[in-house]
């Protein structure tokens, strides 16, 4: 690895620093893993936390109960990493847009952004708003070190991407066809550039505001990328990225803080995206992690990529596809780097107890793989 690659390779004091590691592609003893969604609804512990908060933004935004949420699932598996427990729609929601979560819905915005003058209303919005993140990053912070200051694992902090806050912001909340916002952008170009514009400005200062609060990696979810045309995807999504990873800092306090890019359904674009100036790129469950590997060379680190409906399975066919997924990245070299993770969230009704299967099998397979 190059100096070029990294400002700095110094890592924070840490119990167990492999996933920063490999993000990093430095070696490691074995492959880390941590999940998408690992702190959610399949475990009861985080129902129950959930009930205590009265709402999803209840929870999100109390810092003390944030922490308890994010620290749950560390208590029941050997994970490598820890998440910040939020939602992607902080962002648009201190933009003033007024977001709220229905029992049994996804997220809704009582305004929508969808003509000039509420265009022309946007503006990158005062990080107070959104302290509660930031207070709770410090609580987990604290939370996860002994009484020498020495943290048990990283903790991970996240925003959505520009284009995919855009989405909800144009939409109003979900959609299966996304025809506002697909309207405005072949319609009013001119708007949704300027919607994409403040969107990654917001992103870069909110997640810079993470990494001063503790977060020692920052991940951008493109959750929506994969919606649009070849073409469209490079100039409304990967574009501001871009822009979103040419403002982060790639190092804190003498540490270095990888950045991280999903793009669910962006395979076809995996050279595009290696190349958009990230240290780490997530697979969804559609690629071939040993073509994706063979691809990218040693340009990133890449993170995934099991397909999150194979915990539904026994617990010895997860064993087995947990082993597939590790096997097809192969031995990792001394300069490439692999975080294991499912292709997307876990789902809500996962069992908890193959969770253990799969965390477990990757730090024993992997061991081995490295004979």
């Amino acid at each position: 690895m190059t100096a070029a690659h990294t400002p700095a390779i110094s890592l924070p004091p840490l119990a167990n620093d492999r996933f920063l590691r490999a993000c990093l592609r430095l070696p490691t003893d074995c492959t880390p893993v941590w999940l998408m969604r690992q702190a959610g609804r399949y475990l009861p512990e985080y129902r129950a936390t959930r009930d205590q908060a009265g709402s999803f933004m209840g929870l999100a935004t109390n810092p003390e109960l944030a922490c308890e949420v994010t620290l749950q699932p560390l208590r029941r598996y050997d994970l490598d990493a820890a998440i910040l427990f939020s939602d992607i729609l902080t962002v648009p929601d201190a933009m003033g847009l007024g977001l709220s979560f229905a029992a049994g819905e996804g997220p809704k915005f009582a305004k929508v952004v969808r003509d000039e003058a509420a265009v022309a209303e946007l503006a990158v919005p005062d990080m107070d708003k959104l302290r509660y993140v930031f207070d709770a990053v410090g609580t987990i912070r604290k939370a996860l070190a002994d009484e020498n200051g020495v943290g048990k694992v990283p903790l991970i902090g996240f925003s959505g991407s520009p284009w995919t806050l855009a989405c909800y912001m144009v939409e109003g909340g979900g959609s299966d066809d996304y025809r506002a916002v697909k309207t405005l952008m072949y319609q009013r170009p001119d708007l949704m550039h300027r919607i994409l514009a403040v969107n990654a400005d917001a992103v870069a200062l909110y997640l810079n505001t993470q990494i001063e609060a503790g977060a020692q990696a920052a991940m951008i979810f493109d959750s929506w990328g994969g919606v649009l045309a070849d073409g469209a995807f490079q100039a409304f999504s990967l574009a501001y990225t871009k822009r979103v990873l040419s403002q982060l800092k790639k190092e804190h306090n003498g540490y270095r803080i990888p950045h991280i890019v999903f793009t669910k359904g962006g395979g076809i674009w995996l050279d595009e995206i290696a190349d958009s100036g990230c240290d780490v790129v997530g697979l969804d469950w559609t690629m071939n992690l040993g073509k994706a590997r063979a691809q990218v060379g040693d340009r990133v680190a890449l993170q995934g990529n099991l397909d999150p409906n194979v915990l539904f399975a026994q617990p010895e066919q997860v064993q087995a596809e947990v082993i597939k997924t590790l096997d097809s990245f192969g031995k990792p070299s001394a300069t490439s780097g692999h975080i294991f993770n499912l292709g997307h969230g876990i789902s809500q009704f996962t069992p908890p107890d193959n969770v253990k299967v799969l965390v477990d099998t990757v730090h024993a397979h992997s061991r081995q793989l490295r004979g």
